[in-house]
């Protein structure tokens, strides 16, 4: 059986971004399927949530809301976040040459009680948070 994983990239994601994901085999959500332009970070998070999808983010915000809220606030206790700091330009190929660890990271995080995936790409680092 193949991995089919479920994404909702964020404002500010680059569409080859998604590009490189349906490539692979993934689903997309783009954000303006799911949610008006320009809506709070709480709207995105909950579209993600209702759509069980892994939402990718390019906003320090996001992943700060993540950390934050992560263990004690229930909305973005189960949010499963791929946060992209590395340059716009770049994004595509890094989530290409990270794609291998996000899958293996989504298999390892649904082996606990909790499944929670959050990755954060750099452009010399990748960062996962167990």
């Amino acid at each position: 059986m193949t991995l089919r994983l479920r994404f909702l990239l964020d404002e500010g994601v680059p569409h080859s971004v998604g590009k490189v994901l349906e490539n692979a085999g993934h689903e997309v959500i783009y954000l303006h399927e799911a949610v008006a332009r320009g809506s709070s970070d709480d709207l995105v998070v909950a579209a993600a949530l209702e759509n069980q999808a892994i939402l990718v983010a390019v906003d320090r915000d996001m992943r700060s809301r993540a950390r934050q809220h992560g263990i004690s606030n229930t909305r973005y206790r189960s949010l499963n976040l791929l946060h992209l700091g590395c340059v716009e330009t770049q994004a595509a190929n890094r989530v290409e040459q990270a794609l291998q660890l996000i899958e293996s990271e989504w298999m390892f995080a649904g082996e606990r009680n909790a499944r929670r995936l959050f990755v954060e790409l750099h452009d010399s680092r990748i960062v996962t948070n167990r």
